[in-house]
């Protein structure tokens, strides 16, 4: 543990996650079962980061090498991994949670959603989680050698805005552009109704959610007296043109062409450029964009997320601040919040940040995924939790033991 975050501090180990440990002044390690960490302020949300935030410990002394051979202390230990191919990992039965029940596991990288479902009919495959569209789910659900399990999620889909674009800097566009979008049509025929609207980027499931924020039900009046009182408008019926680059995702495209037409419907033309994840991503981390759709998975589930997407202090690459949003009453509400330990006295300043960026709309929260597996009869104890990671292989097990 010491030589871990000693390692990180002094920026021997490169990792995304330094910067939330900044208020670390030194760590301690009196003896063999106790580190104590020394702080510079308080941080409410230094247990968050130390756990669930996605953090590893290394071996003492470790190095470069831990990159192509992590070691972990988690239920299963890794064997290898061939880029764009697989990563295969096995039984950690040295396990301090206990052994899980499958000695080895496999994961293969499938290039389509087609040849994915192939593999699960054909057994080839024995998990696909969050991967296929709902169409192809209720395919697969009339298959007799497959099941299908499914719960509700943290997992949020949402549009983020470029606040330095001349028209998008205006809240006014955001709020009409929010007004134009009709979630509920998107939700029951694309998502198959596996999926909840959204009015923050926390997850209901979360102690500091706050519901009770401005909502934008659909209201295309409302949006188009809004544009004009902006200054646009329609000529010809277009007030303005928006790009908007997305993944190639095919639920993204279904997602985005939906949006196209709905925003044309108040003088809004929503030009689509699509581009492989790493290219797509990369023009969002280097603000190259006006707007684009985006997915917070798993690092939405503490409250710790807003300093990381909000905090002026954030913009990349210091964060994930991708929008450049800045206001001064968020920052403070969100550096009063971390140095207050009591969450009882952190919920309403949080809730409060919720309420002021549901009116600045630097995102527009759209629906919070429902995490859907899709597996063979074969394996079975299968437990989905709201994040929707991997957490299920601690208990799942084969039906035949020869297997």
């Amino acid at each position: 543990m010491k030589w871990t975050f000693d390692s990180l501090l002094q920026g021997k180990i490169r990792s995304t996650k330094a910067a939330v440990y900044k208020y670390v002044d030194r760590i301690d390690a009196p003896d063999e079962n106790t580190v104590i960490f020394k702080m510079k302020e308080p941080d409410a949300t230094l247990l968050w980061n130390l756990s669930d935030g996605a953090m590893g410990i290394v071996p003492y002394g470790s190095g470069e090498e831990m990159t192509q051979h992590p070691i972990g202390s988690g239920p299963f230990k890794f064997v290898s991994a061939e880029t764009d191919r697989e990563v295969t990992i096995e039984r950690n039965d040295e396990y301090w949670g206990g052994p899980p029940k499958l000695a080895r596991v496999r994961f293969a990288v499938v290039p389509d959603e087609t040849t994915e479902a192939l593999e699960l009919r054909k057994g080839s495959g024995d998990i696909a989680i969050n991967s296929l569209t709902p169409d192809t789910v209720v395919t697969l659900q009339q298959n007799s050698n497959l099941g299908v399990e499914h719960g509700g999620g943290t997992r949020l889909a949402y549009l983020g805005f470029n606040l330095r674009d001349p028209i998008l800097k205006d809240v006014r566009v955001r709020q009409a552009i929010a007004y134009a979008l009709d979630r509920r049509p998107m939700i029951e025929y694309l998502w198959r109704g596996l999926a909840q609207p959204a009015r923050s980027i926390l997850p209901a499931q979360s102690w500091a959610y706050n519901g009770d924020v401005p909502a934008y039900e659909h209201d295309l009046e409302k949006a188009k007296r809004i544009l004009d009182a902006a200054g646009y408008p329609a000529v010809n019926g277009v007030r303005f043109h928006i790009t908007m680059k997305t993944s190639t995702d095919a639920n993204t495209r279904l997602m985005v062409a939906v949006m196209q037409q709905q925003l044309r419907d108040v003088g809004i033309a929503l030009d689509i450029r699509s581009f492989e994840f790493a290219t797509f991503f990369s023009d969002v981390q280097h603000g190259a964009f006006q707007m684009y759709g985006l997915r917070w998975i798993g690092g939405n589930e503490d409250p710790d997320i807003f300093e990381y997407a909000f905090h002026s202090s954030k913009f990349p690459p210091n964060g994930a601040n991708r929008n450049y949003y800045s206001n001064p009453k968020v920052d403070t509400l969100i550096d009063k919040a971390r140095r207050e330990v009591d969450p009882k006295a952190r919920k309403p300043l949080y809730a409060e940040v919720q309420s002021i960026l549901a009116e600045d709309l630097p995102y527009i929260n759209l629906w919070y995924l429902d995490n859907v597996m899709v597996h063979t009869n074969r394996v079975r104890n299968l437990r989905l939790n709201p994040a929707g990671n991997f957490d299920f292989l601690r208990s799942a097990e084969l039906a035949s033991p020869s297997n």
